[in-house]
């Protein structure tokens, strides 16, 4: 993890004693360290109550073992155990991943749990006046020490428990047995390129495991035991897409469409191998290719920045991509005996990754927004090419599913932009910077259409995964929350089931600190739901009747 500022306590440490008046008259007082000192022998289990404590100072004493129970202070900086006659400590150390200071200095210690390696936020490790082997003190004195002792102790530490629970599938409803309907899996999964699998990010994570021959197995493993019929991967690079991800994808009966970051057009061709990118994958027996897409958001920011500068300097400024695939369902997936009513069903399949850095909300929701515009330009000129008798000559007659890795949280402007149909030109996403004039370009009105004060979109959108059914899509040290969705068109899709969580119990039994770990290759969670298409009625009199009312902003009103 990068160095984070750390002031340790004050070694002039100044006490007050509060008189008998003061406490009569209740005065309260506020204190993170604690002082034990007097030769002390054995600690008292009410120490363990504690649990507020930021520093514990217990140098100097007559200690020859520290409880397994100290783990219980989880919010310690700073533990100096300096002094004592420390034989042993005891491997609940290592759960203490709030430690930047570890002072062991002058005790009897002749070997060290391994379990420390997992203090990767640990800056200063005293060890000097310990009987240590020589293999343990020769790495210590190396310059970096430290960090370079910890590594080695987390990379041979053994891996508990040995094996990952299973995620439970969770079943919402039955597929219709009355009307057509064409029922498939999608998969949502952020695999974690190489690139950024860093000991700097993830210090909590092994080096080995974060190694991508290591890595890929377990992320090939999770795409081909949920065999979804459409994948939708996000950080995907470039030599990986082809190498690795289309070459065995292919085998197993996919096709796929990859396209990497912006920024591919303008480095070296060593370093373009090393671009990532989103990729959609489906099953040839399912589906077939009729369109391919790629949306560079930094061109669509430029192509309407309308001379707003934040446009230009934050937006067009990000290289995030979408890419999308227009493909034709095959009448075999329909139900057993029923084919659509319609000669062709389109479905349109996007997949995004939007810009990463909490800081720029703005960013991401226009980005956002530009990808549904160019996502409805997609489906306008894929049913205009249709025989204009058909439903499928409706542009709302397409319908979407949309899978990304947003970075924004259930309450953000973005999933609100997605779920709700819109966001108010003011939203509070936007900082206060100013974006209106150019914001107009991506509603559904368009520049010409009269403003209400909101940015709306004509897709009626859905999440698949609602009702806070996963706790979170991303798990490392420092953040834990929902920033991978699937959305669909609910007018024409529903969802049956879902891929559920993984037990948060077992990830906090286990002192998982984060991911990625050796169970777990990504440090997102994949998402996969089984979703069921009904195409449009029949027509009746002429006139195209879909399964429900379509999208606001392109209903049709009929005239007598």
């Amino acid at each position: 993890m990068p160095k984070e500022k750390y002031d340790p306590p004050d070694p002039r440490r100044l006490y007050t004693i509060m008189s008998a008046e003061e406490a009569a008259n209740g005065k309260k007082s506020h204190w993170a360290e604690l002082e034990i000192s007097g030769r002390v022998r054995n600690l008292s289990s009410s120490l363990w109550t504690l649990t507020h404590l930021t520093a514990l100072h217990i140098n100097n004493n007559n200690l020859s073992r520290i409880p397994p129970d100290i783990a219980k202070l989880p919010n310690l900086v700073y533990l100096n155990l300096s002094s004592n006659k420390l034989r042993s400590l005891p491997a609940e150390l290592g759960n203490m991943v709030s430690l930047r200071e570890l002072l062991l200095n002058n005790n009897c210690l002749r070997v060290l749990p391994y379990e420390l390696g997992r203090l990767f936020r640990l800056q200063t490790l005293g060890l000097k006046g310990n009987p240590l082997s020589q293999d343990i003190l020769n790495l210590y004195q190396e310059p970096d020490g430290t960090r370079k002792l910890l590594n080695y102790m987390l990379d041979n530490l053994a891996v508990h428990p040995e094996q990952l629970p299973q995620r439970p599938w969770i079943t919402l409803k039955e597929r219709d047995q009355v009307a057509s309907s064409a029922v498939f899996t999608v998969m949502s999964y952020n695999v974690l390129c190489d690139k950024y699998a860093t000991r700097q990010l993830y210090g909590y994570c092994p080096s080995w495991a974060l190694n991508w021959e290591y890595r890929k197995k377990g992320i090939m493993e999770e795409i081909t035991n949920c065999d979804a019929d459409i994948i939708s991967l996000q950080e995907v690079e470039t030599e990986q897409y082809y190498t690795l991800f289309l070459e065995t994808l292919k085998d197993r009966g996919y096709d796929g469409y990859f396209c990497p970051k912006s920024r591919a057009k303008l480095v070296s061709e060593q370093e373009r191998k090393h671009v990532d990118g989103c990729a959609v994958f489906f099953k040839t027996e399912k589906f077939s290719l009729v369109q391919k897409h790629t949306v560079e958001f930094n061109q669509v920011a430029m192509a309407n920045s309308e001379g707003s500068e934040v446009m230009l300097n934050r937006v067009m400024t990000k290289d995030n991509i979408g890419v999308a695939v227009l493909l034709e369902v095959k009448i075999e997936l329909f139900s057993a005996g029923m084919k659509p009513t319609q000669d062709k069903q389109l479905l349109l399949v996007a997949n995004a990754h939007m810009h990463w850095d909490p800081e720029f909300s703005d960013v991401k929701l226009i980005q956002t927004m530009m990808f549904l515009s160019e996502l409805k330009s997609i489906a306008e000129r894929a049913s205009s090419s249709v025989a204009s008798g058909s439903p499928a000559s409706d542009p709302a007659s397409i319908p979407i599913v949309l899978c990304a890795d947003l970075n924004s949280l259930p309450d953000s402007g973005v999933v609100e932009y997605l779920s709700s149909g819109g966001v108010a030109e003011n939203h509070k996403d936007f900082k206060e910077l100013r974006y209106n004039e150019c914001l107009t370009n991506f509603s559904c009105n368009g520049k010409s259409g009269k403003s209400d004060g909101s940015i709306t979109h004509s897709f009626q959108l859905k999440s698949a995964y609602e009702s806070n059914l996963m706790p979170f899509t991303n798990y490392t040290y420092d953040f834990k929350g929902v920033i991978d969705y699937i959305f669909f068109t609910k007018t024409h899709m529903s969802v049956l089931g879902l891929l559920g969580p993984l037990e948060t119990q077992w990830l906090v039994d286990n002192n998982i600190t984060g991911c990625p770990h050796p169970h777990i290759p990504s440090d997102h969670f994949s998402l996969l739901a089984q979703l069921e298409l009904q195409p449009p009625l029949p027509p009746l009199n002429g006139l195209h009747l879909t399964v429900h009312s379509s999208a606001a902003c392109d209903s049709q009103k009929l005239k007598d």
